[in-house]
């Protein structure tokens, strides 16, 4: 199972990785905001993520690790 890990301090919320994932388990949590001031993304649903890393590649700031 791949495992998808964001770095939530530094993320602007842009939502490209949100656009690229093909199985739309990335969501930006408007709960939260952090020390930025935005509100970071999120994955809904670790278990269901195939680890292809589209998000990671999409992603401007590299916040994102994607482990298999």
């Amino acid at each position: 199972m791949a495992m998808v890990r964001f770095n939530e301090d530094l993320c602007k919320g842009c939502g490209l990785c949100v656009d690229a994932c093909p199985r739309k388990l990335l969501a930006i949590d408007g709960s939260k905001i952090n020390i930025k001031g935005h509100s970071p993304a999120v994955i809904t649903d670790q278990s269901k993520c195939i680890g292809c890393a589209f998000c990671a590649t999409m992603c401007p700031d590299c916040v994102i690790t994607v482990e298999k």
